[in-house]
């Protein structure tokens, strides 16, 4: 009895040992802790193996967040102001002489050139100079005569000048200034340019960009514009409407053949063409020719000779005309030193001229008649 009385209490006693233990362990781990004075406020994490981000990838908006523009690999053209891969805005253009004929009046690929010089020539009809610094397409044309005034005018953008002929005046400035210009009527002339025979000479001659091109090639001419070479114009960085002038829909340009006008299109804020009492056209694509810009130059112009062939005071000059833009016109005036291939015009406080991006038409009119420039 006493035996068994034993047992129990040495099994108590184990019990109550292992309990002891037990509530001991914890206060232990924890004083170990304190002893090494680190706990939560103080220790500095590992670094994440995976990037967290803070803000969202640039690639992700905002609703109604527009992505941002980028340029890479683009420039402004000095010939628009508009944004254009490199290798076109660092090219020569090219200069059109384009027929502006009645049974040629839609011209094939004029739609192309970024600006366009009218002015009269024998006869009361006018021709059409057409710069561009990305003609495309096999129909190019109908192509006329070369004039000694459209050599001066594409001289001032470092253009090759292409015509098929030229008057004598004509041969005599080319030679003056230098000017790259390919040309159907010399050696060159089957390389580049072809005719239509399904149509009335001398309104058939046509070209391709890639016949110019080959004529470039042959010839030797440089592609890229030369180190000197200074933007014709002042453009603003993004349309932008006069502050002042007076309201013009519409202007008529009293050219006696075709008698070109222009009606403002609030919608696309263009100037539409039309001449001869109809839309003027590309006749390659079906597209009426229209315009952000429109100056009207006057110039002091009389005939040559008894031929009617024309000149006018362009080469050290100055004058007076309009800038149109955004239905809008003002007042501007223009100087010229055509030995400095410099021309530039100007606003009314006299700094230079600053347009809207985007085409422009250039109306030559002789000054004497100003009164048949029309503004509605």
């Amino acid at each position: 009895m006493k035996k068994t009385a034993n047992l129990v209490l040495l099994i108590v006693l184990v019990a109550l040992t292992a309990i002891s233990c037990k509530k001991n362990k914890d206060p232990i781990d924890n004083s170990r802790d304190n002893d090494d004075t680190v706990n939560e406020t103080t220790v500095t994490p590992e670094p994440s193996k995976t990037p967290t981000h803070t803000q969202e990838p640039d690639s992700v908006k905002e609703p109604g967040q527009e992505a941002e523009e980028t340029h890479e690999g683009e420039m402004r053209s000095t010939l628009t102001g508009l944004w254009v891969p490199i290798e076109i805005g660092t090219k020569r253009p090219y200069a059109i002489q384009f027929s502006n004929y009645v049974t040629v009046k839609n011209q094939w690929g004029i739609g192309k050139a970024d600006i366009v010089y009218e002015a009269l020539v024998e006869g009361g009809i006018t021709r059409l100079l057409a710069i561009g610094e990305n003609f495309t397409g096999d129909r190019i044309g109908s192509i006329r005569s070369a004039r000694h005034y459209f050599a001066s005018f594409a001289d001032e953008y470092d253009a090759i000048f292409i015509h098929y002929g030229k008057t004598k005046y004509a041969a005599s400035k080319l030679k003056e200034i230098k000017l790259d210009n390919i040309d159907g009527i010399t050696g060159i002339g089957d390389t580049v340019f072809y005719r239509d025979n399904s149509m009335k000479a001398p309104h058939n001659a046509f070209t391709s960009a890639e016949r110019i091109l080959k004529g470039i090639n042959k010839m030797g001419y440089e592609t890229e514009h030369r180190q000197d070479f200074e933007p014709h114009y002042k453009f603003y960085e993004e349309d932008t409407d006069l502050a002042e002038g007076i309201s013009c829909e519409k202007i008529s340009i009293k050219y006696p053949d075709n008698k070109p006008y222009f009606v403002y299109d609030p919608d696309s804020k263009l100037y539409k063409r039309f001449q001869f009492g109809e839309a003027h056209k590309d006749a390659n694509t079906g597209e009426q020719l229209a315009f952000k810009n429109i100056i009207v130059q006057f110039v002091k112009e009389w005939n040559i000779d008894k031929n009617g062939y024309q000149t006018m005071d362009i080469e050290n000059a100055e004058g007076k005309g309009y800038y149109i833009t955004n239905g809008k016109k003002v007042d501007i005036t223009w100087k010229k030193n055509e030995k400095n291939k410099w021309m530039r015009y100007f606003d009314s406080t006299g700094s230079e001229l600053t347009i809207n991006p985007g085409k422009t038409y250039i109306a030559i009119f002789p000054d004497n008649k100003t009164k048949d420039v029309v503004i509605n």
